[in-house]
């Protein structure tokens, strides 16, 4: 536990067993609940927003497909990408979904800076960027002042799934990640480093 923020090393899950658990715990928490913080990494899998749109997986390579409740369009999850799933009561903070966005973004942009790694916000286009190309993904669900869902940040996986999707629905947006961009890092360590950092910046 980090100060008022619970932390919960989850390892690699399955995505289907974990999202349900974040609506369990979403549905059936109370006033005085912690907050959590997840952090995982998931086995192959696609995931389709709410509003996302079929078309945007572009072929099929025997990758599953959930479609889910969180904003956005289509994503890819795979070992060697960090997820932090942030179950947050708003209600209790000082701030609203943008500004937690944008705490959640900072974060990602302050650790790449610590690998001399310039990134960027991109209007209209929730993430984070470098040079254009997207190196992580938000998406988050809001049920009675209270988030789930969360991030994740490319660091060492296989990025070929990729190609299969417009990714976040973007036809051709280039991804890249950590070790592409000469960070010597693991998963495990930008996770850590992460989760540090966004713990940070929630609580300031």
């Amino acid at each position: 536990m980090i100060g008022a923020i619970r932390i919960k090393r989850l390892g690699r899950v399955e995505y289907q067993p974990t999202w349900q658990a974040m609506q369990e715990f979403t549905a059936t928490r109370g006033k005085d609940t912690p907050d959590e913080i997840w952090l995982l990494e998931h086995p192959p899998v696609f995931t389709l927003g709410m509003a996302g749109k079929r078309e945007h997986l572009l072929a099929d390579i025997g990758i599953p497909v959930v479609a889910i409740d969180r904003g956005g369009q289509i994503t890819y999850h795979g070992p060697g990408q960090v997820v932090l799933y942030l179950l947050l009561d708003l209600k209790r903070r000082s701030y609203g979904i943008k500004e937690l966005v944008r705490r959640m973004e900072q974060a990602i942009i302050d650790l790449l800076a610590e690998y001399r790694i310039q990134a960027q916000r991109q209007a209209g286009a929730p993430g984070v960027y470098v040079a254009g190309a997207k190196i992580a993904a938000l998406g988050l669900r809001v049920r009675n002042g209270c988030t789930y869902h969360g991030l994740s940040l490319n660091v060492a996986l296989d990025l070929t799934p990729f190609q299969a999707i417009n990714p976040c629905g973007y036809a051709g947006m280039p991804v890249t990640q950590l070790t592409e961009l000469g960070a010597k890092v693991t998963p495990q360590q930008a996770g850590e480093a992460l989760l540090a950092g966004l713990i940070d910046l929630l609580e300031a």
